[in-house]
């Protein structure tokens, strides 16, 4: 469990440099927001997400979410995932429709049934969305997306055993994103 918990502090100092990064820029009001996730916190996972543009159409976000809990008869699915995207907003930044592309990276260990999973993955996949305007500095934004991960894994039975674990790996197609998403632009 010790690199799940130094995992979630490389996770912060991303999220800290980018603020920094961020908050170093010539910010003009519409130019940065900060979103969270409602789908995801519906998985019981905090989230949040540091959107900024480059362009009166362009945009760059980054996602970060984790899930440390444990639940009842030791069920669980601990992870990081870190999702960084770029954004083509057709009318203008963080107004109407978009479309992205993203790449996604994490760790994950848990199982709800028989099995325990111990592994990462990384990918990415395209995306489209729609931010509604609903005041001058709230948004309420949808956004659905496919790709691709590579999952790589070790395998064991729910009870501990050192010698029962096999590794695996999977290809992953489908979704890779899906958001519903409460917006504050600054």
């Amino acid at each position: 469990m010790r690199t799940h918990l130094s995992s979630i502090h490389l996770l912060c100092a991303i999220f800290f440099g980018i603020l920094g990064v961020a908050g170093s820029q010539d910010l003009r009001g519409q130019d940065f927001a900060v979103k969270t996730n409602a789908l995801i916190w519906a998985t019981t996972s905090p989230n949040l997400s540091v959107e900024w543009a480059s362009s009166q159409k362009i945009s760059w976000d980054v996602l970060g979410a984790f899930n440390p809990w444990t639940f009842s008869d030791d069920r669980k699915m601990r992870f990081w995932a870190v999702q960084p995207g770029a954004r083509y907003w057709l009318c203008q930044r963080f107004e109407g429709h978009f479309f992205g592309a993203h790449a996604h990276g994490g760790q994950y260990y848990g199982g709800f049934h028989k099995w325990r999973y111990d592994g990462y993955f990384v990918g990415g996949g395209i995306s489209y969305g729609y931010a509604w305007i609903l005041s001058p500095h709230w948004n309420l934004e949808a956004e659905v997306g496919v790709g691709y991960a590579y999952l790589w894994y070790k395998k064991s039975p729910r009870i501990p055993c050192i010698k029962c674990q096999d590794k695996e790996h999977k290809n992953y197609i489908g979704p890779t994103k899906a958001s519903l998403s409460i917006v504050y632009v600054f």
